[in-house]
């Protein structure tokens, strides 16, 4: 195992976990592109291919779990990994597989993006592979980052209506393991976007406006890189995620400058430069 040491001065190497994205807009290739935005290195682990595009998802390829098992270790036996985020995960043996390398190498900071269905309403993640993602990466996860439907999925419940079953179910998800929780709002009939971060100590409230335009490609995956990509970089985990929704809120905002596509489009994860 590469040892990690915190330097906050230092450029973080940060290991995306994911699928890959043949349109560009979401999985690793959003990932890399968030982590190089906010001046962090990017690495890489490929967990499926899909055949996608802006208007949806028509085919998906998944490795063998040992293959996805060799590209972890080849990474962490030779890079310094100072944040991992976690995305697409496809299948209960690529999770196991994901859970025993975080296991054995054991990095600072992990971020669990539960991703389980495409914007397309593609599924994304077996049925069978929830209880998997639930029993043995939650409480391996510095944040877990579910929007509404997954958070109600991983709790077996109804989805949160308002803020304050928000806070519960991330306190509910808390008491499963995880070290922290940001609850999403993106789907809540409200006419901003408030996430919630919870963790032992309370919860905040990040406020943001909810942004009209359709462009919102790859959102969640760019909000999970950008948070892991800022961990290493800033004091706190509240000081990271606040900073990464001003981020991610400014690659929406600024989405529509670029022309990709004829369903919905990616954000502009290079706003602040082209």
């Amino acid at each position: 195992m590469v040892e990690t040491q915190p330097n906050l001065n230092a450029i973080p190497n940060v290991l995306a976990i994911a699928g890959s994205d043949s349109g560009g807009g979401a999985g690793i290739q959003a990932d890399l592109k968030a982590f190089s935005a906010l001046g962090a290195y990017g690495a890489s682990v490929i967990t499926a291919l899909t055949a996608q595009n802006t208007r949806g998802v028509t085919a998906i390829h998944t490795p063998d779990a040992a293959f996805v098992s060799a590209q972890l270790d080849a990474v962490f036996d030779d890079i310094r990994i100072d944040a991992v985020k976690i995305g697409m995960l496809a299948n209960a043996q690529i999770v196991r597989a994901v859970a025993d390398a975080l296991r054995r190498h054991r990095p600072a900071h992990v971020v669990l993006d539960t991703v389980m269905i495409s914007k397309s309403n593609h599924a994304l993640l077996a049925p069978d592979a929830v209880a998997a993602l639930r029993d043995e990466l939650l409480p391996l996860a510095t944040l877990v980052t579910p929007n509404l439907p997954e958070a109600a999925a991983l709790l077996n419940e109804p989805g949160a209506a308002d803020e304050d079953a928000m806070v519960r179910q991330g306190e509910a998800l808390l008491a499963l393991g995880a070290r922290a929780v940001l609850m999403k709002g993106g789907h809540l009939a409200s006419a901003d976007s408030p996430d919630w971060l919870v963790e032992a100590g309370g919860a905040l409230r990040l406020g943001g406006a909810r942004v009209p335009l359709p462009n919102t490609h790859g959102t969640g995956c760019t909000l999970s890189s950008a948070i892991a990509a800022l961990i290493p970089q800033r004091e706190s985990l509240a000081s990271a995620a606040a900073d990464a929704k001003r981020y991610l809120t400014g690659a929406i905002e600024n989405s529509a400058r670029l022309h990709v596509g004829r369903g919905v489009g990616p954000v502009h994860h290079f706003f602040r430069w082209w």
